[in-house]
């Protein structure tokens, strides 16, 4: 066929502008790090350096302006850079907090029900999930408190300040197939019907790009949605649906977690780059 399979090492990617990184984190640290240095542009799905002082994470609707942390990066003599998405669960999340996150909070609870997908379960292994939920996912909950604060902060062009609220996340995983769905507490004080108008009345900073899709939030008012059998496939995969709003603030949020919260989180990340000249 006409794919081509190659060495990981730098030095064998001399033609490309931009690799995806889906590698796991210990051989990504390495890899990735290598392929910057080279000047090659790396948009990563792994862990390693989401967290890194200078390495953007990135939710293109909620902080595409971190992408000026690329500039941290060649201004310590990297060549080329590293751009990284969040955890999926983290992804589904920070968009579903999008519309609302000018309403004063300080306290952010979540809940998440994950889609055995994200685990790769297979064959036998897999069959633990059926009449169960696990209430156990490995580093997840970690992952959701410090990715949240990040994405959610402020880059002041040397660092960034992290958003000004605490994140207590519980990750589950439950027997659905794609698909992930969290509950969300928040101590907004203003009124249900204020916050249900800023979800109606959003719009996403954002146009032009191709993956991105006509509703990055859909916002339902069915009292029993979403529901990842019914919306995940919405704006191909690529929509967060948000609905259930009640007092107190309390939403369900779900959204394709191997789509939006995976591999197609990476490709937009890649044409924001593109869009905003640092390929």
């Amino acid at each position: 066929g006409d794919i081509t399979v190659t060495d990981t090492r730098a030095d064998c990617l001399k033609n490309v502008d931009i690799v995806f990184s889906a590698l796991p984190a210990d051989l990504a640290t390495k890899v990735e790090a290598d392929c910057a240095k080279a000047g090659i542009g790396v948009c990563s799905n792994a862990s390693s350096h989401r967290m890194m002082p200078d390495v953007p994470l990135v939710v293109p609707e909620v902080n595409a302006d971190h992408l000026r942390m690329i500039e941290l990066q060649r201004d310590a003599g990297t060549d080329g850079f590293i751009v990284t998405n969040p955890n999926c669960s983290t992804i589904m999340l920070t968009v579903s907090l999008a519309p609302i996150r000018n309403f004063h909070f300080t306290d952010l609870r979540v809940a998440t029900m994950q889609a055995i997908s994200g685990a790769g379960f297979e064959g036998i292994p897999g069959m633990s999930i059926f009449d169960n939920v696990i209430p156990y996912i490995g580093g997840e909950e970690e992952k959701m408190e410090r990715e949240t604060l990040k994405i959610m902060g402020t880059f002041d062009g040397s660092e960034v300040v992290n958003a000004p609220f605490s994140v207590s996340a519980s990750c589950n995983r439950v027997p659905v197939i794609d698909g992930h769905s969290m509950a969300v507490w928040l101590d907004i004080k203003e009124p249900v019907e204020t916050v249900a108008k800023a979800f109606q009345n959003w719009k996403c900073p954002l146009k032009d790009l191709p993956t991105l899709p006509e509703k990055s939030v859909d916002f339902m008012t069915q009292q029993d949605r979403p529901q990842p059998r019914l919306d995940r496939m919405k704006g191909r995969g690529m929509t967060v649906s948000v609905g259930r709003l009640r007092p107190g603030i309390r939403y369900i949020a779900m959204g394709h977690n191997t789509i939006r919260g995976a591999a197609g989180a990476s490709v937009l990340n890649a044409e924001l780059i593109c869009d905003r000249g640092y390929l």
